[in-house]
């Protein structure tokens, strides 16, 4: 693939960009549906929850299983299958009868979802070979999420307003549809020359360990915390978590190679991706809420006061590509930190839903953060590891994004649901319950942008960097030029 023409690698390039356009549109425009969907469906908190992380719990569960298949048996094979599940998971969705079949059909998308961000980035590694141009490649990348965030609850409001929750799913089926047909016209096949085997035993730890801990979280409220339902499924998530850890480092080829986590610049950016999706996971769930719920604007307001937030993601994204690029992930790393810490702390600590000025400057804050951050997390996730890898690595750098906005939608549902009493929308009462149920759930984001300055100062220096050439040397001896450069900054 390195040797394709410029032209075509830049249409590899979009091609796999429409697919994480999908699936960050399906998420985005979810968002600012939930109330209607809560209205029509009568959901609880707890149901808007399950929505949501029904869809990334099985995709955080499947991902590493579709990178290493995609290795295996090919990647255009595997991404293909994807978009078509996808699509059709989508219009499943269009049609449930009810919030049961919703969580259904959200899973089936998720399947298809599974097989599609971490074989895309795995193709953009095997196309785009040399450092700077991988770095910049995947900096356009993270700029379809600031599309998205920006295009998401506009599109979503606008259609949830005209026609209904329901149509939210449709605008996946044709972008579908045409990724489709130009992969299967201009994307050429790629396999792993030693491909891992099938890990089934890991496989199922891991939908044991994800699917317990989520439920643990999410029921909780309602059950309680100390309830022997949720005490059983903290119980079997440990269990999980201890088996799989055991069992995976006696397996000579397994799900998810332990190795990968001597790379110090590795383990950091996996840790910073839960951080940083739990963060936005529960931003956009607590804005969301309190817009329409709270504030009682419409989906297309709730959606329209979103775009300071979603622009600057859009700007900053294929920014922090470039400073990746040019220096490193230590640069936009502290700043994402900071600046989402910021945006937490403005709303924990100093009211920011008291004005519009200072809702719209967290907004701001928090957009420029979550733009920065993705290149750094997705560049140090696949530079250090040999190219025939590259789909194990990019799985475990996506898994952690879907476990974080998974954890981040249950975590910040549960303070919530804790916390809210019922009230009549946007009465003075209400309001003020939901910003003090919040406040808590706040100082969390705000703790997950400070976490992700910590381990950007902590995971760049020249210790981690050494680390990291030193994983990819075990590796079958594999040397991967350019691991200081484009992993950990230089």
């Amino acid at each position: 693939m390195s040797e394709l023409s410029h032209r075509r690698r830049l249409l590899v390039l979009a091609i796999c960009c429409m697919s994480l356009l999908i699936v960050s549109l399906d998420n985005t425009v979810l968002n600012v549906a939930l109330p209607s969907l809560q209205r029509e469906l009568h959901a609880s908190v707890s149901g808007l929850q399950w929505t949501i992380d029904a869809y990334t719990l099985v995709l955080a569960s499947l991902l590493m299983l579709s990178g290493s298949t995609a290795d295996r048996l090919g990647r255009r094979r595997v991404f293909t299958v994807g978009l078509t599940v996808f699509s059709l998971g989508s219009l499943l969705c269009s049609l449930a009868p009810s919030l049961t079949w919703l969580v259904v059909f959200r899973m089936v998308q998720a399947v298809g979802g599974s097989m599609l961000n971490p074989v895309a980035m795995s193709i953009i590694t095997n196309t785009f070979t040399e450092p700077r141009a991988r770095a910049r490649a995947i900096g356009v990348w993270g700029g379809v999420v600031g599309i998205s965030m920006a295009a998401g609850p506009v599109i979503g409001g606008l259609l949830v307003e005209s026609v209904g929750w329901r149509s939210i799913f449709w605008i996946n089926v044709p972008i579908g549809a045409l990724a489709l047909f130009l992969t299967l016209r201009y994307v050429p096949e790629s396999r792993a020359p030693r491909p891992r085997r099938p890990d089934p035993v890991g496989q199922l730890l891991v939908i044991a360990l994800l699917g317990a801990l989520t439920y643990a979280i999410i029921e909780a409220p309602g059950t309680g915390w100390l309830s022997a339902e949720i005490l059983t499924f903290t119980a079997v998530a440990l269990a999980a978590l201890a088996a799989l850890i055991g069992y995976e480092r006696r397996r000579r080829e397994p799900l998810i190679d332990l190795r990968f986590f001597h790379s110090v610049p590795f383990s950091g950016a996996t840790v910073t991706a839960v951080c940083a999706f739990a963060s936005l996971a529960g931003f956009l769930f607590l804005n969301t809420l309190y817009l329409q719920d709270i504030r009682g604007r419409s989906a297309l307001e709730a959606g329209l006061y979103m775009l300071p937030m979603a622009g600057m993601t859009l700007v900053c994204a294929p920014l922090s590509g470039r400073l990746v690029g040019n220096r490193g992930p230590r640069l936009p790393l502290l700043l994402a930190g900071c600046a989402m810490g910021a945006s937490g702390l403005m709303f924990a600590a100093f009211d920011a839903e008291s004005t519009t000025a200072l809702l719209f400057t967290g907004y701001v804050l928090f957009g420029i953060g979550f733009g920065l951050v993705n290149a750094p997390i997705t560049n140090t996730a696949v530079s250090g590891m040999p190219r025939a890898q590259a789909g194990v690595a990019a799985a475990v750098a996506s898994t952690s994004r879907q476990v974080g906005s998974s954890l981040g939608v249950a975590v910040i549902g549960a303070v919530l649901a804790g916390g809210v009493r019922t009230a009549g929308p946007g009465g003075a009462a209400a309001a003020a319950d939901f910003v003090a149920a919040a406040r808590p759930a706040w100082w969390i984001i705000a703790g997950c942008g400070a976490a992700v300055l910590l381990l950007g100062a902590l995971t760049t220096g020249v210790r981690a960097r050494t680390t990291a050439r030193r994983t990819a040397a075990l590796f079958d001896g594999e040397t991967v030029p350019g691991v200081a450069r484009s992993g950990a900054g230089r």
